[in-house]
């Protein structure tokens, strides 16, 4: 499929702070026009051309996928309220995700970005490890040389730009590691992820120049998705 991004319209973040203020069916029903031309078309586009960068940059095996049905890299902008107790109809982010890894998008290290009523978020890694990740997780920080080589990552990350480290995480050291092991800290993580620690001004969405913010803060955070999938593989 042969894309070109040139920005998001000017129109695709009031959508987003409109969705926001009338989060219901009967109104992005009669917006849905200005949805898919505002946000889901260009961001098919933007999804590619960010794809094939981190491809040429990062590694092949960076996966991308346009379609829009929740299946490729465009998270479904219906929410599933079935077990929720928000029943707003509709997340009122445009969320996106390029995953490096076998199987499900969602179960590999990846580089995440959402578009938000008022900014721009990114991060690279794991939101959350299965059972056995946890375990290959926890074994490699336990290892003398592959956990010093994520503190190494982790420091290249932060001494890069304006990240941070985040996921969530027990309290105490888990059973079976002395609590003053020297890693205890990142020990602790059951999904592990470098993120902005602020988001960035939504306006940047408007120019074809966010394709190439996007690719430098990604690949800044990349140290940490690449250790995971070395890790996971």
């Amino acid at each position: 499929m042969d894309m070109v991004f040139e920005g998001f319209p000017a129109g695709a973040g009031q959508f987003l702070r409109d969705l926001r203020d009338n989060n219901n069916k009967e109104w992005f029903e009669a917006h849905k026009q200005t949805y898919i031309d505002a946000l889901r078309t260009p961001a098919q586009a933007f999804v590619m051309v960010v794809g094939e960068r981190l491809q040429d940059i990062i590694s092949p095996e960076v996966y991308y996928d346009t379609r829009t049905n929740g299946s490729g890299s465009l998270m479904r902008i219906n929410r599933d309220v079935r077990f929720s107790k928000d029943k707003s109809s509709y997340k009122e982010n445009l969320a996106m995700i390029w995953w490096q890894g076998p199987g499900k998008k969602m179960q590999n290290p990846a580089f995440g970005l959402q578009i938000t009523p008022t900014g721009v978020g990114m991060m690279a890694g794991m939101f959350g490890f299965d059972k056995d990740q946890l375990v290959l997780y926890r074994d490699a920080v336990d290892d003398d040389k592959k956990g010093k080589v994520l503190e190494s990552a982790v420091a290249k990350v932060q001494k890069a730009g304006d990240y941070e480290l985040f996921g969530e995480a027990l309290k105490k050291v888990p059973r079976g590691y002395d609590a003053d092991h020297p890693r205890a800290d990142l020990l602790k993580y059951k999904g592990l992820y470098a993120h902005l620690k602020q988001d960035l001004p939504q306006e940047i969405i408007n120019s074809a120049d966010f394709v190439d913010i996007t690719v430098e803060h990604l690949v800044n955070m990349a140290p940490i998705q690449q250790w995971l999938v070395q890790v996971m593989s």
